[in-house]
C-alpha cells in the first residue's frame, strides 16, 4: 500500500504543455522566420513551384491507377506511360472544351442585351412611380447632374488658361501580315504549353522513381525509425491518393448532372457550365456558390421572365443536397480532414500566392500538409493549425473550459460525447480526470481561491445541465454496463469485466466531499450516477463534516455514505472522517472513493489492495473509479462494526506505606 501511496501519477496531456520548456525569444522566431521565407520563395519563384505543386498532385493521384495496371503484369514504364498519357488525354479534351464553349458564349453575348435591359427596366418600374429602384435612380441622377453643373458653372482664375478642347480619337489602320497573325495566335500559348510539357515531364519520372523519392525524403526527415516513416508516408500518399480520385469522382458526378439539368432547362452552353461545375468544386463552399452563380446571371440574360433563374437555381440546390448527403459518405465516407477555418484560409493564401490555378489547388495541397504533419514530427504543426481533429484530449477540453467559466460550452462537448456512452461513462473517462487536474493544480499552488471556486462553480452547473440525460437513463431502466478502453470477448465494451451496476431502487444514499470544494463537485457527480441507476442519492459539502455541523446531517434511514477525495494524500483525513461518521451510527455503510484516472495506474488490480486499505481507514468499501464507487454504494453487504480507539486504563497513584502508630501507654 505505500508503494500505491508514493507513487507519482502519470503525466497527462495538460501537465505535459504545462511542463513544456519555453523557447527563448531567438528559438521562437526561428520558424517564423524560416516559415516567412518558404512563402516568399513560393511567390517569387511561382513559376517553378507551381508546375511542381500540379505535378505532385497528379502524382498522389496515378499512383494507385499505376498501381492497378502494374498487377495487370505490365512492367512499371508502360504502365507510367499509360497511366499518364490517359489523364493528359483527358485533361486536354477538358480544356478544349471549354475553350469552344467560352468562344461560343463570347459570340453570343451581344444577343443577350435587349433581354438584360427589358429587366432592368421592369425592376426601375417595380412599385409604380414611387418605386424604390427608380427612387434611387433619381437621386444618384441629381447628384450627377448637380456636381456636372457646378464644374461647368466655376468661372477660371486669373491668369489660368483657357481649357483645352478634348483631343480627337484616331485609328490607325495596318493590314496584318499573316506571320504576325499566326505568331499573335501562338506565342500566348507557349507559356500554358511549356507549363503543361514540364508537368508531364515531372509526373512520369515522379512515378518512376516514387520509392527513390520516398528514400530521400525520409532521410531528409532525419527520423530514426526508417521503418514507421517509411509505412507512414505509404499511408500519408494512399490516402491523399484516394482523397484526390474520390473528389474527382464526387464532381463529375455534381457536374455531369448539372450539364445535363441546365441543357434540359434551356441554358445556352450548358457544357461549359457542367464542365466548370467540376473543376470549381475542388474548391469547398466557394466553388459551387462561383458554379452557380455564372449559370444564373446567364439564366436572367437569356429569357424575358424569371422562370429560367428559379429552374437553374433549384437544380443547383437539388444537386447540392444530392452530392452532400449521399455521394460523398458512399464514395469517400470523410472529410477532407480540415476544419471549415482552414478551408477558407487556404483559399485565400493559396489564391494570393499563385491566383486562380492556387484557389483550384488549396484544397488538395493543404490536405497534404495536414497528412504530412500527422506522420512527421517535423511537420506537426501542420495538423495542428489544420487539422480538424481537437488538439486537447477531452478531459483537457473540460478542464479549459472551466478554468475559462464557460459550462454552456462544457454542456455541448458533454453531450456530444453522451450521444455514444452513458453518463457514469462520460463522468469516469472525461470529468473525474478533469477535476483531478485541476486537484494537481490547487496542490501545486498555481491555482488561487478565486479560481478554484469558479471552477467549482462552472462543474456543478455542468452536472446541473446534465440533469436531463440522467433522468432519461432512468426512464428507460436498463442496468448501465460501463464501458472501457478494451473491447471484451463478446464484442460490447464492458469494464470490471462486464460486472453490472444493482439497481438503486429504494436505497437512499448520501455522497459528501472530503475535504474542499473540488472534492464537493466530484460527490454531485457521483450523486447523479446513483440516482440514474434509481437511488435517492443526495449531495452535501465537505463545510458539513466540521465538528459544528455534523450533527446537522440527517444520517438516520441512509443506507450509506460515500466519502470522495481527489488528493490521494487525504488518507488519514478519510480515516478520521469514516471514525466520526460511524461513532454517530455505527450501524451506517461508510464508503470512501480515491479519484484515479482510468488510463494511468490501476489500483484496483487486486482485491486484496482495495480491501486491506478499506480496513487501514475502517471502511465498508474504497472504490477508485465512477463505477466501482457505484457498486460499493449499491452493495447489499453489512456494515463494518464500528471499533472505537481503544483507551488506556488510568493509572493508579501510588499509595503511601501507613504512619506508625503511637505505642499504647502501658
Amino acid at each position: 500500500m505505500a508503494a500505491w501511496r508514493n507513487k507519482e501519477p502519470a503525466a497527462t496531456g495538460a501537465a505535459r504543455m504545462i511542463a513544456a520548456p519555453r523557447l527563448g525569444p531567438r528559438q521562437g522566431a526561428a520558424p517564423l522566420l524560416a516559415m516567412a521565407a518558404a512563402v516568399a520563395v513560393l511567390y517569387f519563384a511561382r513559376d517553378v513551384f507551381l508546375p511542381l505543386a500540379i505535378a505532385v498532385l497528379l502524382t498522389f493521384a496515378l499512383a494507385p491507377v499505376v498501381s492497378m495496371i502494374r498487377r495487370t503484369g505490365l512492367p512499371r514504364v508502360p504502365a507510367v506511360i499509360i497511366a499518364v498519357a490517359a489523364a493528359f488525354l483527358v485533361i486536354s479534351a477538358f480544356s478544349f472544351l471549354v475553350a469552344t464553349q467560352v468562344a461560343e458564349l463570347a459570340r453570343n453575348v451581344p444577343t443577350y442585351q435587349s433581354n438584360i435591359l427589358a429587366k432592368v427596366q421592369a425592376l426601375k418600374e417595380s412599385g409604380g412611380e414611387d418605386g424604390v429602384i427608380r427612387r434611387i435612380t433619381e437621386a444618384v441622377e441629381r447628384v450627377g447632374q448637380e456636381i456636372k453643373e457646378a464644374d461647368e458653372g466655376a468661372e477660371p482664375a486669373a491668369g489660368a488658361a483657357e481649357p483645352r478642347p478634348d483631343p480627337l480619337l484616331v485609328e490607325i489602320y495596318a493590314p496584318e501580315e499573316p506571320i504576325q497573325v499566326l505568331t499573335s495566335m501562338i506565342v500566348p500559348l507557349l507559356g500554358p504549353l511549356a507549363t503543361a510539357g514540364l508537368v508531364v515531364v515531372v509526373v512520369i519520372f515522379m512515378l518512376l522513381e516514387r520509392e527513390d523519392l520516398r528514400d530521400r525524403f525520409i532521410r531528409l526527415a532525419g527520423s530514426g525509425d526508417l521503418h514507421r516513416t517509411t509505412e507512414a508516408l505509404q499511408d500519408a500518399g494512399k490516402r491523399v491518393g484516394q482523397y484526390l480520385l474520390m473528389q474527382l469522382v464526387v464532381n463529375v458526378t455534381y457536374g455531369v448532372p448539372i450539364g445535363i439539368g441546365l441543357w434540359l432547362i434551356g441554358i445556352p452552353n450548358a457544357m461549359l457550365w457542367g464542365l466548370l461545375a467540376i473543376v470549381l468544386r475542388f474548391v469547398p463552399y466557394i466553388g459551387p456558390v462561383i458554379a452557380m452563380v455564372l449559370p444564373l446571371f446567364l439564366a436572367v440574360a437569356v429569357a424575358p421572365g424569371w422562370s429560367l433563374v428559379l429552374w437553374a437555381a433549384g437544380l443547383f440546390l437539388v444537386m447540392e443536397l444530392i452530392s452532400n448527403n449521399f455521394v460523398e459518405p458512399w464514395l469517400y465516407g470523410s472529410r477532407t480532414g480540415l476544419s471549415p477555418l482552414a478551408i477558407i484560409v487556404a483559399a485565400i493564401f493559396w489564391t494570393w500566392l499563385w491566383g486562380p490555378v492556387g484557389l483550384v489547388l488549396s484544397t488538395p495541397l493543404t490536405v497534404c500538409l495536414v497528412v504530412l504533419g500527422k506522420h512527421v514530427p517535423q511537420f506537426e504543426f501542420f495538423e495542428v493549425l489544420f487539422g480538424s481533429e481537437p488538439v486537447l484530449d477531452p478531459k483537457a477540453r473540460l478542464y479549459q473550459r472551466l478554468l475559462a467559466g464557460d459550462p454552456e460550452e462544457a454542456t455541448d462537448q458533454a453531450e456530444e460525447l453522451l450521444e455514444e456512452d452513458y453518463l457514469i461513462d462520460y463522468y469516469r473517462k472525461v470529468a473525474i480526470p478533469a477535476m483531478i487536474l485541476a486537484e494537481r493544480d490547487r496542490a501545486r499552488g498555481v491555482m488561487g481561491e478565486e479560481q478554484k471556486h469558479q471552477v467549482s462553480a462552472s462543474a456543478l452547473a455542468l452536472v446541473s445541465n446534465l440533469q436531463e440525460i440522467a433522468d432519461e437513463e432512468l426512464d428507460d431502466g436498463d442496468e448501465v454496463v460501463t464501458e472501457p478502453d478494451e473491447e471484451g470477448e463478446d464484442g460490447r465494451e464492458a469494464l470490471w469485466d462486464g460486472v453490472l451496476i444493482p439497481d438503486g431502487t429504494g436505497k437512499s444514499l448520501l455522497c459528501i466531499g472530503g475535504r474542499g470544494a473540488l472534492d464537493d463537485v466530484t460527490a454531485a457527480m457521483l450523486a447523479q450516477v446513483l440516482r440514474a441507476q434509481g437511488a435517492a442519492a443526495t449531495e452535501a459539502s465537505y463545510a458539513d463534516l466540521e465538528p459544528s455541523r455534523l450533527r446537522l446531517i440527517e444520517l438516520h434511514g441512509l443506507d450509506a455514505a460515500v466519502l470522495c477525495f481527489l488528493n490521494r494524500d487525504s488518507l488519514g483525513h478519510g480515516r478520521f472522517l469514516v471514525r466520526r461518521l460511524k461513532r454517530i451510527r455505527p450501524d451506517l455503510r461508510v464508503g470512501v472513493v480515491l479519484w484515479s484516472e482510468p488510463e494511468g495506474e490501476d489500483p484496483r488490480a487486486g482485491d486484496a489492495a482495495a480491501g486491506e486499505l478499506a480496513a487501514e481507514l475502517g471502511a465498508d468499501f474504497v472504490a477508485f473509479d465512477m463505477a466501482g464507487a457505484a457498486v460499493g454504494a449499491l452493495s447489499e453487504t453489512e456494515p463494518v462494526a464500528y471499533e472505537p480507539y481503544p483507551r488506556r486504563r488510568p493509572r493508579r497513584a501510588a499509595k503511601l506505606p501507613d504512619a506508625p502508630t503511637a505505642a499504647a501507654e502501658p
